[in-house]
């Protein structure tokens, strides 16, 4: 897996995670355990501190940067979708970013939350615990109901148990 130090940050993978051999880490990344992080996603925390907690899945990709000094913060079983962008400081346990969803500065997401698909989310904006956003600018469109958090809680599961096959059972050919 391609990582990169600079200027002394060096990323850190816990043994249980898997990274794509063709994703980028850079810098000060700090990846948990039973992590996914898929192929041609881009982390680069060359300025600031990207943390990934346990089970999340940073899907094919997608892009995370931050801010000089600042920190990003994916808690534990976050989802980011294919091809998002995130360069925000915090997203909240259970959340799901969509699939190229863009997040902006500041802005945070709260636990349970949900930004769909192709949203785009301006500065500074605080996505409510548990509130869907859509759109651009993204909106509230109404909370997370139980259907969603079983659809998505066996979509979180889905790429923990990747994240632990992967290893053994993908194979280059050619």
């Amino acid at each position: 897996m391609p990582l990169y130090e600079f200027e002394g940050l060096t990323p850190s993978v816990a043994r249980d995670a898997y990274v794509s051999e063709t994703a980028v880490l850079i810098g000060d990344v700090r990846i948990a355990a039973r992590v996914f992080v898929g192929h041609g996603a881009i982390l680069r925390a060359d300025y600031g501190t990207i943390l990934i907690d346990e089970e999340s899945a940073i899907e094919e990709g997608a892009i995370l940067h931050i801010n000089p000094g600042a920190t990003c913060h994916l808690e534990r079983r976050v989802t980011v979708g294919h091809g998002a962008k995130l360069h925000c400081p915090r997203i909240g346990a259970e959340a799901v970013i969509g699939i190229g969803a863009i997040l902006s500065f500041g802005v945070e997401v709260g636990p349970g939350a949900i930004v769909a698909e192709g949203a785009v989310v301006p500065n500074g904006t605080v996505v409510p615990e548990g509130m869907i956003v859509a759109g651009n600018p993204a909106r509230p469109i109404g909370p997370v109901s139980a259907e969603h958090r079983a659809f998505w809680t066996n979509g979180k599961d889905l790429y923990v148990d990747l994240a632990r096959r992967y290893p053994a059972g993908l194979r280059r050919l050619g």
